[in-house]
């Protein structure tokens, strides 16, 4: 179940969290790394559930992006196209690109979407790994494509490249495939040199969407982005990120791509128009001046690990090694037992995934946010439901 789905089928928000509370938890996001010290008690309840279930940075946005929001608001009234270029142009020297190889969208859920609209339909396919981040299937399902599932390696949990090359293969029309890396829901890394392999030595016929979303997280030196493969001149490609994650700008809505500039100009023919607010252009480009931040999210989501993968090694619970700010642990029970146990204690983690029945996934969240699970871990261990 995707997260959109999930949100029209259970009230969790409006019924856990009051609108008064969203609008006082947006005010104080600038500060809330202050607020949640490391050893902070926190207690969650109903009214102040804890939300370690939709991969977001708790921290809140960088202080530089709330300040830039609130500096820019007065020119509301007016268009954001100038924001948007001045996003784009950082965006495409950060990476060494022309500006032209640089799309923006409304999230990188868009970014996936323009790519889905612009290379498939009917006789075409759609390979992806299963489980992973669905966007991509739920927009290609309406179009018509076929939808061919690769299930994830059943020893490591990690995206079966062999399988799914073998499938573009055998394909007689033309092939969009889909990696997210790190993988979600898993955390794992794919090695790029496996990636780059592939990509370089496919046919046109089969267009790549890589999705980097949590590739700010990533320090094992097996991966690098696809980005690189941009920079050499390859066509058959988009790397959509994301500024929802690290960055903390969910609530934004704001995403962007790279590709060449012919498949940017092809996957912007499919783009909404005015696809991006003036306060995330403004966030967005505030928050990648802030270095300072992103250190300081990067430790916290380090800590944060260390905490929960300390408790799973204690109570004997399998994980996968994360490279993202979120973990893919055992349960000992089923995966909406547990889920359901969890939220009694007023505490929201993971949702359904295909083929991993047992199995949870956790956002890191702050360190106080984490010991918080912790002890509630320990609680339904001693009550036998974890």
């Amino acid at each position: 179940m995707d997260r959109r789905t999930l949100l029209k089928s259970s009230g969790l928000f409006m019924g856990a969290l009051g609108l008064s509370q969203l609008v006082s938890k947006t005010a104080s996001a600038a500060s809330a790394s202050k607020v949640l010290a490391p050893h902070a008690l926190i207690t969650p309840s109903a009214k102040t559930p804890l939300l370690l279930n939709f991969n977001e940075n708790s921290l809140g946005m960088s202080p530089k992006a709330h300040a830039a929001i609130i500096s820019e608001l007065p020119a509301a009234f007016r268009y954001p196209d100038d924001a948007r270029a001045a996003l784009i142009e950082t965006l495409a020297k950060r990476d060494a690109l022309s500006d032209k190889q640089v799309t923006l969208g409304n999230g990188s859920s868009e970014i996936i979407q323009m790519a889905i609209h612009a290379y498939c339909g009917k006789g075409s396919q759609l390979v992806c790994p299963d489980p992973t981040f669905n966007y991509a299937e739920l927009y290609a399902e309406p179009m018509g494509t076929t939808i061919t599932k690769i299930k994830l390696k059943p020893d490591t949990l990690a995206i079966d490249l062999k399988a799914m090359r073998e499938a573009t293969e055998k394909f007689a029309g033309n092939s969009v495939v889909y990696l997210c890396n790190p993988n979600n829901p898993t955390a794992t890394i794919t090695p790029a040199a496996d990636i780059n392999a592939w990509i370089n030595s496919a046919p046109e016929r089969v267009f790549f969407i890589v999705d980097e979303a949590y590739h700010e997280y990533v320090t094992d030196p097996r991966y690098a982005s696809a980005a690189s493969l941009v920079k050499a001149g390859k066509k058959n490609l988009i790397v959509a990120r994301t500024f929802s994650k690290i960055y903390a700008l969910a609530g934004l809505r704001i995403g962007y791509g790279l590709a060449a500039p012919e498949t940017i100009a092809r996957l912007d023919t499919w783009a909404s128009i005015d696809n991006t607010n003036l306060p995330a252009a403004i966030a967005a480009n505030a928050s990648l001046q802030d270095a300072g931040f992103i250190r300081r999210s990067l430790d916290t989501t380090a800590e944060s690990r260390q905490i929960v993968t300390r408790a799973l090694d204690e109570l004997k619970l399998a994980y996968l090694p994360s490279h993202a700010n979120f973990i893919f642990h055992r349960v000992n029970s089923s995966s909406a037992a547990y889920r359901d146990s969890m939220k009694k204690l007023h505490i929201m983690v993971g949702r359904p995934f295909d083929h991993t029945d047992g199995w949870n996934r956790l956002t890191l969240g702050t360190p106080a946010e984490m010991q918080a699970f912790v002890k509630a871990l320990k609680t339904l261990r001693q009550q036998g439901l974890a």
